[in-house]
């Protein structure tokens, strides 16, 4: 794994230095420590929206076909932000839920019976609006590296990473230009590899660590992905 976390990381935070000037220069910068798997043919996927401007440089670099993948959070009824699984988008939309969170909130998978058919044609919806009729990308034996903005907590990365599992990715790798550490302890338990840049230990939200952190539209997403 690459996390080059250290103590100048934090300094920085504290002075208000932003780490990167938008989601192309932190591409770009990711990119370089993901040259090593060029020769490996991956496939880069992408976390829809904010990581598709990330994951197109690297797709570039890597002359890598790019692809997104969807995925969705399911929060409590009763309060949305508050995660407890995540769904990912595919010819079999693929649940995972946190049986442990479900527990102690007193919940059960009926409960979630509404947030999940949203969010489930929310994926519906940007799968037609992204793919426009082209067939998802085939990950069945292959590197498969999973690209985001930044990773707070990780849950929805991990969903991923279980998804792939299940569609016969060989390998899979979550890069991402930074996370929290925690997130990436995380990860490394489910992931075969975890590639960041900066792991600074007072995280808050990802948007901290950009110059410009404008949020990724419709347009942009599927214009990166033909230009790929």
């Amino acid at each position: 794994m690459h996390t080059y976390a250290c103590a100048e990381t934090d300094i920085r935070i504290r002075q208000g230095v932003s780490m990167f000037r938008n989601r192309s220069d932190a591409g770009r910068r990711l990119a370089a420590a993901l040259q090593r798997f060029a020769p490996q043919r991956p496939i880069v996927l992408a976390l829809p929206r904010g990581g598709v401007p990330v994951a197109f440089e690297i797709a570039v670099a890597l002359a890598a076909p790019l692809e997104v993948i969807g995925v969705r959070k399911i929060g409590a009824p009763w309060q949305p932000e508050l995660g407890v699984g995540a769904i990912v988008d595919g010819d079999r939309p693929h649940l995972l839920l946190d049986e442990s969170a479900l527990a102690s909130l007193g919940l059960t998978q009926e409960d979630l019976c509404g947030t999940i058919a949203r969010e489930t044609e929310e994926l519906a919806r940007r799968d037609a609006a992204y793919r426009r009729g082209r067939p998802p990308v085939k990950v069945l034996g292959r590197l498969v590296i999973v690209v985001d903005d930044g990773i707070a907590t990780g849950s929805t990365a991990r969903a991923v990473v279980h998804a792939l599992r299940e569609r016969g990715a060989s390998r899979v790798v979550i890069a991402a230009p930074v996370a929290s550490p925690e997130a990436i302890r995380m990860l490394q338990n489910v992931a075969d590899e975890v590639v960041c840049l900066e792991a600074p230990a007072r995280f808050r939200a990802v948007g901290q660590f950009y110059d410009n952190f404008s949020p990724t539209t419709d347009e942009e997403v599927v214009r990166l992905l033909e230009s790929c």
